[in-house]
């Protein structure tokens, strides 16, 4: 009997240690870290990757497992990388690559990290009056809403969506809105072009993830998707602490390694699938 005892007393002060010696690892695992010497991180970044929910989605567990704290300035490409040539930025993330490169060449950023893409997309009224349903490609589709003379919304504001739209209408072919009625340069962010589109009853185009996080609101339909010259990749650059003065090179380090890390990869991956039931970012096998 007394041996029974003994062995029971073993087996319950083995459990008791095995779960005091688990509670410091799950509460580590629940606790955010501790808040690093300079905490925030100034992100400037094109408004689809914010307007789509993909950065409210990731900067929770981003915040909680590092303990920086990040500042989100939205606006297009061309607004995001001003923002961080007049110091109001640690690291940008947009999509126009031959912004990027001028960016570079300036000495402005470290370095350009491709890392996901997704495609743009011509949406338009329902009854799609240019017929651009079936085109090969976007140029096509383009060259059938200029012959038919059909409402176009354009951003018109310089931002990566723009800027693939003129390089869509080919260079010195673009409309223009001073003499081309129903080429409307909006001047406006993708959500108000995409509301103006709707309203009016015109074609736009747009990234994807935009659209489907909007759909509901709008009367438009997808009239042209997945093409190769509607390709859209985003780019991680931090700036450049030797160009601009005060810039926290070691939070930009720190969000940079997370988003290119697998946890962050794993998430972006599955973004928009419960939601929409289809991802809206797929990332890059390597960089391009």
């Amino acid at each position: 009997m007394k041996k029974v005892l003994a062995l029971l007393m073993a087996v319950v002060m083995a459990l008791a240690f095995a779960a005091c010696a688990a509670k410091p690892a799950e509460e580590a695992e629940s606790t955010p870290a501790a808040a690093p010497e300079n905490p925030v991180i100034r992100l400037s970044t094109t408004t689809s990757v914010n307007d789509s929910g993909l950065l409210p989605y990731l900067l929770p567990t981003f915040e909680k497992e590092t303990g920086y704290k990040v500042e989100v300035q939205s606006a297009g490409t061309g607004a995001a990388l001003q923002k961080a040539m007049d110091g109001n930025a640690d690291v940008v993330l947009v999509h126009a690559k031959a912004s990027e490169e001028e960016f570079l060449a300036g000495g402005y950023g470290v370095e350009r990290l491709p890392f996901m893409y997704n495609y743009f997309v011509i949406v338009g009224p329902k009854d799609d009056p240019a017929g651009i349903k079936g085109s090969k490609d976007a140029a096509e589709a383009f060259a059938k809403i200029k012959d038919s003379k059909s409402k176009f919304i354009s951003r018109g504001d310089e931002s990566g969506t723009h800027k693939a739209e003129l390089k869509i209408w080919g260079e010195g072919k673009e409309p223009k809105a001073e003499t081309d009625k129903w080429y409307i340069s909006a001047g406006q962010g993708m959500g108000a072009c995409l509301t103006m589109a709707s309203e009016q009853q015109a074609y736009c185009l747009t990234d994807k993830a935009t659209f489907l996080s909007m759909k509901d609101e709008l009367n438009l339909d997808i009239a042209l998707e997945e093409s190769e010259d509607m390709k859209n990749t985003y780019s991680l650059i931090a700036v450049n602490p030797e160009k601009i003065e005060g810039v926290n090179s070691d939070g930009a380090k720190a969000f940079i390694d997370w988003m290119l890390g697998d946890e962050a990869s794993a998430l972006i991956a599955k973004y928009g699938e419960k939601e929409y039931g289809v991802a809206l970012f797929k990332l890059l096998d390597e960089n391009k």
